[in-house]
C-alpha cells in the first residue's frame, strides 16, 4: 500500500470518518467536543469525547467487572490466543486506514506509518498471542511428603498511558502482553493521537474480545491520566513518556493503592563512532537516519553523536550532507522522509532548545530553518558536555556532535547523563565492542547498527530512563503474579 499515490492518500483523508467517542465496556460513548488538530495543515480532523474522573471510573469499573467475573481471565490460554490473532488479522485488514489516522494526527510520513509502525503493531499482537499458551507453571522438587506449585496468574486491571510519537506501537507493547496474560486493560492515548487508538478498540470488539476487556479513554494527562494513576481499582500502570510525568505516576501510586508502576521514560542516547568503525559511510548514514527518523521525536534517538577527533570532520560532513538531502513535507506524500512536528507547542519547545544551543556557543552546521510546523534537520558541532543541547532531551530533529580522543573518554561522555535508555558503538574490534557495551549504562546497546531488534528482546531503560521492560517474554512479568501453593500430602 505504500505505492499508493499522493493524490489517493489525500482523497482517502478527505473521506475519513474516524471513531470519536470513549470506548468503555465494548461501546463508544460520550459527546464529541474536543478538536483533534492535524500538524500537517493545522486543520481539525475530528472532534472527540474527553474523559473526566467519572468516565475514567466507568472504564475502570468495566475492566474490573470483566476481570473479576467475566470470561477473559478464565479462558484457556489457547482461546485468548485465538481472539488476539483475530484482532491482529483485523488490524492487518485495516492497515491503510490506521496508518492514515496516525499520519494525520501526529505527522508521521505515511510510508513509515504503514510500513514501520503498523508492521510493528501487528507483529507485536501476533507475537504475544502466540505466547499466551506457551507459559508454564512450576512444580519445584521439595520432599516426598509435600507438593509445591508455582502458578503465574494475571495481575488484574492494567492501565496503559502512552505517548503520541509511536501511538500504537507503544500501546501494543503494553496491551498485548497484558491481555495475553489474562488481564483487562484501559488505554489512555496522548491527547494529540487518540483516533488510531479508538480504531484499535473498535477492532478489538469486532475480534470478539468481551466487553470491558479493552477500554480506551481519551483526555488530558492531568485529568484522565491522573485519575488512572490514583485509581484504587487499577492494579498496574504502564507508562511511556517524559521523566517528569513518570515521577507523577509514582506519586499517584504512593498516595493511592501502591499499584505497580512501570516506566519507560526519556533518553539522551550516545552514538559512539570509533576510528576503526567497519564502514564510516554506513555509520554516518545511520547516525543521520537515527536522529531524523520520525522527526527526532523518539526516546531512543541517537541525539548525541560521539565521534573520535581523528575522523570527526569526515563523519560530520557525511551527516550534514544527508541532513540537507532529506525530503521534508506533507506526511501524506509517500516520498516525504520527515514530516512536521506533532504540534505548534512542541515546535516552539524544540526551537527554544535550538536557540539555547546557539546561546551556549554550539556551532550550527546545518538546519534550524522553521516555518511554524516543520523544522529542518539540524546539526550542531563543537558541542561541550556541559551545554544544554548535550544534556536535555529535545525530542526533535536536532543532533549534538561531541568529539573525544580515546575509548575511555568516549565511555565517560556517554555515561555523563541522567538517562540510560539506549546507546551504540561502532568498531571492528570484538574486545572493544564487548568492553564498551559492558561499560555503557543503558538498557540497550547496539554494535555497528542502531534501532535493530525484534520482539524476542526486551526494551527499557536504567537510571532516569525508567524501569521494567517492554517486548519479549520478560514483559509478561509486569502483568502476572507468582503464587506459591504448598500441599502436604
Amino acid at each position: 500500500m505504500t505505492d499508493v499515490p499522493y493524490e489517493e492518500w489525500r482523497a482517502r483523508a478527505a473521506g475519513l470518518v474516524p471513531h470519536t467517542g470513549l470506548h468503555i465496556d465494548g461501546e463508544f460513548t460520550g459527546t464529541a467536543s474536543v478538536p483533534v488538530v492535524s500538524p500537517r495543515d493545522g486543520k481539525t480532523i475530528a472532534r472527540i469525547a474527553s474523559a473526566g474522573p467519572s468516565e475514567v471510573d466507568a472504564a475502570v469499573a468495566a475492566a474490573r467487572r470483566a476481570f473479576d467475573t467475566g470470561p477473559w481471565p478464565r479462558l484457556a490460554p489457547a482461546e485468548r490466543k485465538a481472539a488476539l490473532l483475530r484482532w491482529a488479522d483485523l488490524i492487518e485488514r485495516d492497515r491503510s486506514t490506521i496508518a492514515l489516522l496516525i499520519s494525520l494526527e501526529m505527522g508521521k510520513p505515511i510510508s513509515e506509518s504503514y510500513g514501520i509502525e503498523l508492521r510493528a503493531v501487528i507483529n507485536c499482537v501476533r507475537w504475544y498471542a502466540e505466547a499466551a499458551d506457551k507459559q508454564l507453571d512450576e512444580s519445584p522438587r521439595t520432599s516426598s511428603s509435600s507438593l509445591a506449585l508455582v502458578t503465574r496468574e494475571p495481575v488484574g486491571v492494567v492501565a496503559a498511558v502512552v505517548p503520541w510519537n509511536f501511538p500504537l506501537t507503544m500501546a501494543a507493547w503494553k496491551i498485548a502482553p497484558a491481555l495475553a496474560s489474562g488481564c483487562t486493560a484501559i488505554l489512555k492515548p496522548a491527547e494529540e493521537s487518540p483516533l488510531s487508538a479508538l480504531h484499535l478498540a473498535a477492532l478489538a470488539a469486532e475480534a470478539g474480545l468481551p466487553p470491558g476487556v479493552f477500554n480506551v479513554v481519551n483526555g488530558p494527562g492531568e485529568v484522565a491520566g491522573r485519575a488512572l494513576g490514583e485509581h484504587p481499582s487499577v492494579d498496574v500502570l504502564a507508562f511511556t513518556g517524559s521523566t517528569e510525568v513518570g515521577r507523577h505516576f509514582l506519586r499517584y501510586a504512593a498516595d493511592s493503592n501502591l499499584k505497580r508502576v512501570w516506566l519507560e521514560l526519556g533518553g539522551k542516547s550516545p552514538n559512539i563512532i570509533l576510528p576503526d568503525a567497519p564502514d564510516l559511510d554506513a555509520a554516518a548514514a545511520t547516525a543521520a537516519w537515527g536522529i531524523f527518523f520520525n522527526a527526532g521525536e523518539m526516546c531512543t534517538a541517537p541525539s548525541r553523536l560521539l565521534v573520535h577527533r581523528s575522523i570527526a570532520s569526515r563523519v560530520v560532513d557525511r551527516v550534514v550532507a544527508r541532513a540537507e538531502s532529506l525530503r521534508t513535507g506533507d506526511p501524506l506524500d509517500p516520498s516525504t522522509e520527515m514530516g512536521p512536528l506533532v504540534s505548534l507547542a512542541h515546535h516552539a519547545r524544540v526551537m527554544s532548545h535550538i536557540q539555547a544551543a546557539k546561546s551556549d556557543g554550539a556551532h550550527l552546521r546545518t538546519g534550524a530553518a522553521a516555518d511554524g510546523r516543520y523544522i529542518a534537520p539540524t546539526v550542531f558541532d563543537q558541542v561541550k558536555p556541559e551545554m544544554r543541547i548535550a544534556r536535555e532531551e529535545i525530542f526533535g530533529p536536532v543532533l549534538a556532535v561531541l568529539e573525544f580522543d580515546d575509548v575511555d573518554e568516549a565511555i565517560a561522555l556517554a555515561n555523563d547523563t541522567e538517562y540510560g535508555l539506549a546507546a551504540a558503538v561502532w568498531t571492528s574490534d570484538l574486545s572493544t565492542a564487548h568492553r564498551v557495551s559492558r561499560s555503557l549504562r543503558a538498557g540497550t546497546v547496539w554494535v555497528n547498527c542502531y534501532e535493530e531488534g525484534d520482539m524476542s528482546v526486551p526494551f527499557g531503560g536504567v537510571k532516569q530512563s525508567g524501569h521494567g521492560r517492554d517486548k519479549s517474554l520478560h514483559a509478561l512479568d509486569k502483568y502476572t503474579d507468582l503464587k506459591t501453593t504448598w500441599i502436604e500430602l
